[in-house]
């Protein structure tokens, strides 16, 4: 089984030395890329940190090192990330930190490491994370499947030893965004046009994006986004931005993410080099009484059957991960529409539905984006799947997945004994009971092809 690890990032504080075992002894290399103990252990200790049965540390290192491999390879064939890609990545992973820990002292505190180091370290674990994702989209982009395949694997599974599946829902949302006031707005608009006049008489630009601006990451490069082709940026930047001349400053312009003072550096032919100051509305501080009365219009219009929640969604809903598919809600790893009604499944998403009867709409709920907006919701008791032993028709959406997926896999693993040639791998002699690649290491020898 091949567990390409790209989720256990900064779940726990980073491990230090004990019980004798030297953590950052070098347990694998591949190429110029090393997996070290502490990366197995922290693999580990992410499936126990969530409560989930850990794979044999056998199976962790397989995964590390073809991860790893993965990253050789992409050397290689020239395979890279977008910065702006990471940076956004980076961004969102921090602010979900905030809202997790409670503020950037109590982060600081957990890991024993400042805000600085840590966005370093997760920058390039995040980076080649994306790197990792990027080839096997590759390896994988052309992989399809039929019916036919999903009846085959389900007729090959005996009748005695069908799974149970749990509990599973369909649930929509419709959302909108609490928006600042316009005083709040005009505070912030006159915060930075005051950093502008400074810019004007003399101060520099950068100084004063690393001291204000609201960009984490940008903010630690002196507001500097690098190079972005046209229509990467959201329209009100990139209209902006495309307007000034090199070292000009933009008014103040207003986009999705906030206020941004925009100063151009140059043109590169369809691509244009940019920094920014970014000042966001303090989200704890806006006013939900608009937005909900807007929801409690449209849930009065939907159940009277004026409007179809779907319909609502699409028109009406800001959220725009979920509006397009009528609010539905989406397993993040799967893409499916059922979402198993479990520990996995958000806290008060869970709390709220065990009080709904299905084909209830609630009323407008109080609501916190993973990115810490301020936000309210409608939410849509589509369907309830009961717990069942696995059924074809009920459970093909499950089940095409899961083909999916193993096939995959295969297209990986076929990528990997046709690749495993190009690079030098070489795996600790502590692990020669382990069959890596369906080979027993026996010694700390080449597994590759040098």
């Amino acid at each position: 089984m091949l567990l390409i690890l790209t989720g256990f990032l900064l779940t726990a504080p980073s491990f230090g030395q004990g019980q004798g075992l030297s953590l950052n002894k070098i347990i694998a290399k591949v190429d110029n890329y090393y997996v070290l103990r502490s990366d197995l252990e922290e693999a580990y200790q992410s499936y126990v940190g969530q409560n989930q049965t850990p794979p044999q540390k056998c199976q962790l290192l397989e995964s590390l090192v073809i991860n790893k491999m993965m990253l050789a390879k992409a050397e290689i064939d020239s395979v890279v990330v977008d910065d702006k890609i990471v940076d956004n990545e980076l961004d969102t992973r921090m602010q979900y930190m905030v809202q997790q820990f409670g503020s950037e002292k109590n982060i600081v505190e957990a890991y024993g490491k400042s805000l600085e180091m840590l966005k370093s370290e997760l920058r390039q674990q995040v980076k080649d994370q994306k790197i990792v994702q990027k080839m096997q989209q590759k390896i994988t982009n052309d992989v399809k499947i039929t019916p036919r395949e999903v009846r085959k694997f389900f007729d090959s599974i005996p009748k005695d030893s069908l799974p149970y599946m749990p509990a599973e829902v369909e649930v929509g949302q419709i959302v909108r965004f609490a928006k600042p006031t316009k005083e709040q707005k005009e505070a912030l608009r006159q915060r930075l046009l005051d950093l502008k006049k400074r810019v004007e008489k003399g101060e520099d630009f950068g100084k004063l994006a690393k001291e204000n601006s609201e960009d984490v990451s940008s903010a630690e490069r002196n507001g500097d986004l690098g190079f972005a082709k046209r229509g990467m940026m959201v329209a009100p930047f990139e209209g902006a931005a495309l307007k000034l001349k090199p070292n000009e400053m933009s008014d103040v312009v207003e986009s999705e993410f906030g206020l941004h003072l925009i100063q151009l550096i140059e043109t590169r032919g369809a691509e244009y080099h940019a920094r920014h100051i970014l000042l966001r509305p303090d989200y704890n501080r806006l006013d939900l009484t608009g937005p909900t009365h807007y929801l409690d219009s449209l849930r009065n219009l939907i159940q009277i059957d004026s409007l179809k929640f779907d319909k609502a969604a699409k028109d009406f809903s800001e959220d725009k991960s979920t509006a397009d598919a009528g609010g539905l809600l989406r397993d993040p790893q799967s893409g499916a529409s059922r979402l198993a009604m479990d520990g996995t499944m958000e806290y008060a998403l869970f709390q709220m539905l065990d009080t709904m009867q299905v084909g209830a709409i609630s009323k407008p709920l109080p609501y916190r984006t993973e990115d810490g907006k301020s936000a309210v919701r409608l939410l849509y008791y589509k369907s309830k799947i009961v717990p069942h032993t696995a059924d074809y028709t009920k459970d093909f959406e499950k089940l095409q997945t899961i083909v999916l997926q193993n096939k995959k896999n295969r297209a990986i693993d076929d990528w990997f004994r046709k690749s495993i040639a190009d690079v030098y791998i070489t795996i600790d002699p502590e692990f020669h009971g382990c069959r890596i690649f369906g080979t027993t290491q026996n010694s700390a020898a080449s597994t590759g092809g040098n």
